[in-house]
C-alpha cells in the first residue's frame, strides 16, 4: 500500500494546525512562494475558454516553445522531441513506468523517486552523495554500488539526477556530473536528469542580479549578467539522457501543473517518445489547453517573464542565506543553499543535548520542533536518508509573506529580510532552535 507523499502530508498538517488557530513556522513544503505575474495570469485568463482536447505530446506552439527554451540555454532541440504533462511529477513517472530496469538514486533524493519506482514495480540502488552537494550519487561509490546491486539480483536501468537538488539546496559540481555520466555510460544506464530547478540559481554574488520590474528597479539596474547554469548530464551523455522541468518553481505555477521532457533526438529517442506517449495517453490525455497556451508565452522567454525570475532568484537567495546562518549558528552542520529554496541541517553535533530530550532520530527532531517549538521541518527518513540520522529538510519559500500583497513586497524589496514578516520569521526560527539546542541545566 503507498503512503501518502510526505511532502503533501506536512503541509496538510500545518495547514491545518494554522487554521485551528496555532503558530507554526512552515518549513516543511517546497512551494515557491511567489506571485503569479500579472501578465501569465492575464494569457491563461485569455484561453481559459478553450476547453478542448489537444494533442497527446502537447501542441505545436507550445512544443516549438519549450524546444526554442532548450536551444537558447545551449541543448539544442527540436519540436518533435519535447513531450507535455500535468506537471512534470507525472513525466518521472511515466519514465520509470516506461524505461526498462530498475532505479538508482541518490541519497537523499526527493520523496516521490522511490516512491514512483515501487508503484511501477522497480527496486532502489540508493548511493550517498558526495560531501559537497547532494543530486547526484557520489562517483566514489557508485560503481561498487552497481555492482553490488547486480549480485544481490538487482537489475540497474535508470540512473536519476538532480541538479540543482532537492533537498539539499546545493547545485552539483561539473566534474562529479561529468564522472558519473561516464559511469552511467559505461553500465548502460539511462539518464533521467531532473532540472526543475535550473532557472533558480542564486546570483553569485549575493547583491547580484536583477530586481526586475515587479521589485521596482530602475532600467539600469535590470541589465545584468546572464544568469548561471548548473551543470547538466544532457551536454555529456546526450543520446542517453531525458530531461525533465516545469515551471512550479521557476514561475510559482505548482497548482496550474505544467510540466515537459526532453528526449533525445535520434532512433532511441523516437521509440522512448513513441512509449511515453502510449503512456501518457492512458493516464492524462493531454495537459489542459489554457496550459498549454501559458507555456507557449512563458517558455518564449519574454522579457518580463525573465525579469520575474531574475528576482525570484534574489529573493530565494536572500532568505536561504539568512535561514542557513540560523541553523549554523545553532550548531547544525549545513551545505551553504545555492539554488532555490531548501536546505538540509544536521543536527549531529548537538546528539548529546538532544539525547537528553528523547530525540534520537531525525522523525524526533522534526517532532519536537514541530510539537514543541511551532516549526514545520521534514525529517530526512522522507528522503531515503538513515533513520537514526538527525537531518531533516528546510523549506524557506513560505516565509515570503501570507497574502499575495506580502509576497509581492518581498519580490520587489531591495532587503527582504527588512521585512516585518519576515524578520518574525527569522525570530520564531531562532528562539525555537536556541531551545531545543540548550544543554538541559539552562532550559
Amino acid at each position: 500500500m503507498t503512503m501518502h507523499s510526505a511532502t503533501l502530508a506536512i503541509d496538510e498538517t500545518i495547514r491545518a494546525r494554522r487554521a485551528a488557530g496555532e503558530q507554526v513556522l512552515h518549513l516543511g513544503f517546497g512551494e515557491a512562494g511567489l506571485p503569479v505575474p500579472d501578465d501569465i495570469a492575464a494569457v491563461l485568463s485569455a484561453a481559459a475558454g478553450r476547453n478542448g482536447y489537444g494533442p497527446v505530446v502537447g501542441e505545436e506552439a507550445a512544443r516549438a516553445a519549450a524546444a526554442g527554451w532548450f536551444t537558447r540555454r545551449g541543448t539544442a532541440t527540436g519540436p518533435e522531441q519535447v513531450l507535455f504533462a500535468p506537471g512534470s511529477k507525472a513525466l518521472l513517472f511515466a519514465l520509470l513506468a516506461t524505461l526498462p530496469g530498475d532505479v538508482v538514486l541518490p541519497c537523499p533524493s526527493w520523496v516521490s523517486y522511490a516512491a514512483q519506482a515501487a508503484l511501477a514495480g522497480k527496486r532502489v540502488v540508493d548511493v550517498p552523495v558526495p560531501e559537497a552537494a547532494g543530486g547526484v550519487p557520489d562517483p566514489a561509490l557508485l560503481e561498487d554500488a552497481l555492482t553490488a546491486a547486480r549480485a544481490d539480483g538487482a537489475r540497474p536501468g535508470v540512473l536519476i539526477l538532480t541538479v540543482p537538488d532537492n533537498p539539499t539546496g546545493t547545485v552539483a559540481r561539473a566534474a562529479d556530473v561529468r564522472a558519473v555520466c561516464a559511469i552511467a555510460e559505461r553500465h548502460g544506464l539511462v539518464v533521467v536528469s531532473d532540472e526543475i530547478y535550473a532557472e533558480v540559481l542564486h546570483p553569485a554574488d549575493p547583491d547580484a542580479g536583477s530586481a526586475g520590474p515587479e521589485a521596482g528597479g530602475s532600467a539600469d539596474h535590470r541589465r545584468t549578467a546572464e544568469p548561471r547554469r548548473a551543470p547538466s548530464a544532457v551536454r555529456l551523455l546526450p543520446e542517453r539522457t531525458v530531461v525533465t522541468s516545469g515551471l512550479s518553481k521557476s514561475m510559482a505555477l505548482g497548482g496550474w501543473r505544467i510540466g515537459f521532457a526532453r528526449v533525445p533526438a535520434g532512433a532511441w529517442g523516437e521509440r522512448l517518445m513513441r512509449d511515453l506517449t502510449g503512456v501518457a495517453s492512458e493516464i492524462w490525455s493531454s495537459l489542459a489547453a489554457p496550459m498549454q497556451t501559458a507555456a507557449a508565452h512563458i517558455l518564449a522567454d519574454p522579457p518580463e517573464v525573465r525579469a520575474h525570475i531574475d528576482a525570484a532568484r534574489r529573493l530565494h537567495g536572500t532568505v536561504a542565506r539568512a535561514v542557513h546562518a540560523e541553523f549554523t549558528a545553532a550548531g547544525a552542520h549545513c551545505r551553504a543553499p545555492e539554488a532555490g529554496f531548501y536546505l538540509y541541517p544536521d543536527f549531529e553535533p548537538m546528539r548529546p543535548v538532544l539525547a537528553e530530550q528523547g530525540i534520537t532520530t531525525g522523525a524526533g527532531l522534526a517532532a519536537a520542533l514541530l510539537e514543541g517549538h511551532g516549526v514545520g521541518v521534514l525529517a530526512g527518513e522522507a528522503f531515503g536518508d538513515a533513520p537514526e540520522g538527525l537531518r531533516a529538510r528546510v523549506a524557506t519559500s513560505l516565509l515570503y509573506g501570507e497574502t499575495a500583497d506580502e509576497r509581492r513586497s518581498a519580490l520587489r524589496s531591495p532587503d527582504p529580510l527588512s521585512l516585518p514578516w519576515i524578520q518574525a520569521s527569522l525570530t520564531h526560527l531562532r528562539e525555537a532552535l536556541t531551545a531545543l539546542t540548550a544543554p538541559a541545566r539552562s532550559r
